[in-house]
């Protein structure tokens, strides 16, 4: 028998823990058009040990929080990890409902429901631990509580900042890495009623062994298995990664989970309304995505007429120049995608962390790009091999 939901509305944002508040306002106001719109107010930057901003794009929300001395949140996540994602929070229908589902399902709340007040209404809320590492989950049920957070004082954008000319739109899904998941999909479907929603799994190894024959020897490769879970009602989706043998050490899954020191959310989807003008404007406003190798595009005619699109609005060459990944399964029913780089090389600095941003526009696919998991891995492996690489 399944569990019901527990009552997801919608994930309303991420908060994110970071050393230099200031390098986040300005990547989020100065290169992504987000507007600041709240801000820690003194009280709470001296009880809780940390200063905080909301940056808003459309119905994305980010707060990142930086450390005020030793004892917060941030202090503590920052402690054990480089910057990274610590609290995922939700809108629910009836939070008292929620925490009675997830405390009699063995969820662990962190603490009782609170109450809070401000000039709109009420809020109430309460956080559990999570099998995502060190990152919690927030539940909120807004009654009229118009802040981003108690204590958040409000900010008013300067002039020509935050239209989010680049048309963000939402939070399209959530993705995090396991050195094995086994046990959060157990959890997400016991404990939040989540059920799974699609899965793939591969390895690059399996290219060579095409091009190169059965008893290939390989000495390196990447390999995943993805699991997407899904909360029905309210579409709120977890793509959730473990790396896969052989060469499990060398897996990008692996290799992220060693970066954060321990599991964790990889990245975090944005939609937009056109990706391909949004991620001209971004490339010239001084934003870095992940390279993606030009045998992609030597390949994706033949793919785009396989995978059974058939024909796309787009021009491959468009695509070529721009490096964005498109997908799909059936007749004029795709998605197009592209990843920044990983905060640590958009900031040089190892400490900004592993995680990075994927822009994703949707055309009537609502999967997560099977074919580029595999296309894009292998035209990596493929251009190594030849390179002598791998």
């Amino acid at each position: 028998m399944k569990n019901s939901p527990v009552g997801i509305k919608r994930l309303e944002g991420i908060h994110y823990y970071v050393r230099d508040l200031e390098r986040s306002r300005q990547f989020y106001v100065g290169k992504l058009d987000f507007a600041e719109t709240w801000r820690s107010s003194p009280e709470l930057e001296r009880d809780g040990r940390q200063r905080s901003a909301a940056f808003t794009a459309g119905n994305c929300q980010v707060v990142c929080s930086a450390p005020l001395g030793t004892g917060g949140r941030a202090h503590r996540f920052l402690s054990k990890h480089p910057d990274g994602v610590g609290t995922l929070t939700f809108e629910v229908e009836d939070v008292a409902r929620t925490f009675a589902l997830v405390d009699e399902r063995g969820g662990t709340p962190i603490d009782d429901i609170k109450t809070f007040q401000d000039d709109g209404g009420t809020l109430r809320q309460f956080s559990i631990t999570t099998p995502f590492g060190d990152c919690t989950f927030r539940f909120r049920q807004r009654d009229g509580y118009v802040g981003a957070w108690p204590g958040a004082v409000k900010v008013a954008p300067a002039s020509g900042q935050g239209t989010n000319k680049f048309g963000f739109e939402e939070m399209d899904h959530i993705t995090a890495n396991f050195q094995t998941m086994k046990p959060m999909l157990l959890w997400m479907e016991h404990v939040l009623g989540f059920e799974q929603f699609w899965e793939v799994s591969f390895h690059t190894s399996d290219a060579a062994k095409a091009v190169h024959g059965a008893e290939t020897e390989r000495t390196s490769g990447s390999g995943l298995k993805s699991i997407v879970m899904w909360d029905k009602a309210s579409r709120v989706r977890f793509a959730n990664n473990e790396p896969a043998r052989p060469f499990f050490r060398n897996s990008q899954i692996n290799v992220f989970n060693e970066e954060l020191r321990g599991d964790g959310i990889q990245h975090v989807a944005l939609t937009v309304r056109d990706i391909l003008t949004a991620v001209r404007e971004l490339r010239a406003n001084g934003v870095a995505f992940m390279p993606t190798p030009g045998s992609y595009y030597n390949e994706l005619p033949e793919r785009i007429i396989k995978s059974g699109i058939g024909k796309i609005d787009e021009d491959v060459e468009t695509l070529r120049e721009l490096q964005v990944l498109i997908d799909g399964d059936h007749e004029r029913a795709y998605m197009l995608q592209i990843f920044l780089k990983e905060s640590a090389g958009l900031y040089g600095d190892a400490t900004a962390g592993p995680f990075f941003y994927e822009i994703i526009q949707r055309k009537g696919d609502d999967k997560f790009g099977a074919g580029n998991f595999r296309a894009l891995f292998e035209s990596i492996e493929r251009e190594q091999l030849a390179k002598g690489i791998v």
